[in-house]
């Protein structure tokens, strides 16, 4: 399997989650507002709504590889903020298996970050980057 179609499948795979995370929140932005004003977060109804915005269409670039390496770092420290913000509860095993989660990711997009998208993306047809 060439690197080209890894680092699609690798985009997919990261992808998935933010994107069906995104889209969620937009049916229970409510809940997520809860959530976040939980942590003790100002405007959490706004931060809610620029969350499930920001999860989708970095998601979507992401997916694409639009951007990839702007979108694979924004994830990235999304990741790492919201693994610490709400799920780093030592106390709980269930937070704690979430929060290492997220820092997984964050290494996933990382390398991605370092790899660039591939040549199966939008910024190798708009020759924005060199492609694997």
């Amino acid at each position: 399997m060439s690197n080209s179609v890894i680092l699609l499948l690798a985009r997919i795979l990261l992808a998935i989650i933010f994107i069906m995370s995104g889209l969620q929140k937009f049916g229970g932005i409510e809940g997520t507002a809860g959530y976040i004003s939980s942590v003790g977060l100002p405007a959490a109804t706004l931060l809610a709504w620029l969350a499930a915005i920001f999860e989708t269409v970095v998601g979507i670039a992401l997916l694409v590889g639009f951007q990839t390496r702007i979108a694979a770092i924004a994830l990235a420290l999304f990741c790492v903020f919201t693994g610490f913000m709400f799920h780093y509860v030592p106390a709980d095993q269930i937070q704690m298996i979430l929060f290492m989660k997220n820092i997984t990711i964050a290494g996933g997009l990382l390398a991605l970050f370092a790899s660039g998208p591939g040549s199966l993306s939008v910024d190798a047809r708009t020759g924005a980057v060199a492609t694997a």
